[in-house]
């Protein structure tokens, strides 16, 4: 809880007062936080927590009270004038308005959304990269369209670290989702991600970000999905 404070994420009147689930949102915020220090000494880590990336710093939005992305990109530039440039690559159907709201001006942090345009949140924030995709957008466009932005955003802005929400909800059968991805475009996407980073030198960690679906052991096997993207990398870049 100490390192969550030195972050200076305002919290609410309404998150204050709901201290349990309040507690178990700053336990996940500082494993992605862990997870992004392991990642700068190893090169890469993998949260099994979510991405809360529609909390805003006065309200709650989206399921979401505590943007643990934030949290940690703060917590990570840190205070010295040599602060830490941090890359948000948000691949979750839903934009992540809150963590573009957070850091709009803020320029050592790069917000990146691929999302479904014509879903939550209706009110999109300006991150500094939106790409809206077309309701029923399958593998090859969706892949095609990280392929041809990622690259030059690592080579322009030159981040030292990545933190990648790895959203399952484009996936066609998630109940909100409205993209149409399949399980193989879903790891062919987080394996690119992690690749076209760790083969650059840049760190980066993981979270699972969204995903609905009554059928939980579907759904948690999604989730494992960039996990074992990360087993590959890991072994085929000799980490």
């Amino acid at each position: 809880m100490k390192r969550l404070r030195t972050a200076e994420i305002p919290v609410s009147f309404e998150q204050a007062e709901r201290p349990g689930k309040f507690m178990i949102l700053s336990v996940f915020a500082g494993g992605t936080v862990l997870a992004a220090e392991v990642a700068l000494q190893r090169g890469l880590a993998c949260s099994t927590a979510r991405g809360t990336h529609h909390a805003f710093p006065s309200f709650s939005s989206g399921f979401c009270l505590l943007s643990d992305l934030a949290v940690a990109a703060k917590y990570l530039m840190g205070d010295s004038s040599s602060r830490r440039k941090v890359l948000i690559v948000d691949l979750d159907v839903h934009q992540g308005d809150g963590t573009a709201f957070i850091f709009k001006e803020e320029p050592c942090v790069f917000t990146f959304s691929v999302h479904c345009g014509k879903n939550f949140p209706l009110r999109k924030q300006q991150s500094d990269l939106d790409i809206s995709m077309e309701d029923g957008t399958e593998d090859k466009e969706y892949l095609s369209t990280v392929e041809n932005h990622l690259p030059w955003l690592l080579d322009t802005f030159r981040p030292d670290l990545v933190l990648y929400d790895a959203g399952v909800d484009p996936h066609r059968e998630d109940e909100l989702g409205k993209l149409c991805l399949t399980d193989q475009g879903l790891y062919q996407r987080d394996l690119y991600v992690l690749k076209t980073a760790v083969t650059r030198g840049v760190p980066v960690a993981t979270v699972i970000g969204s995903g609905c679906s009554r059928d939980i052991d579907k759904l948690a096997l999604r989730h494992s999905i960039v996990h074992r993207a990360a087993a590959q990398v890991w072994r085929e870049c000799g980490m």
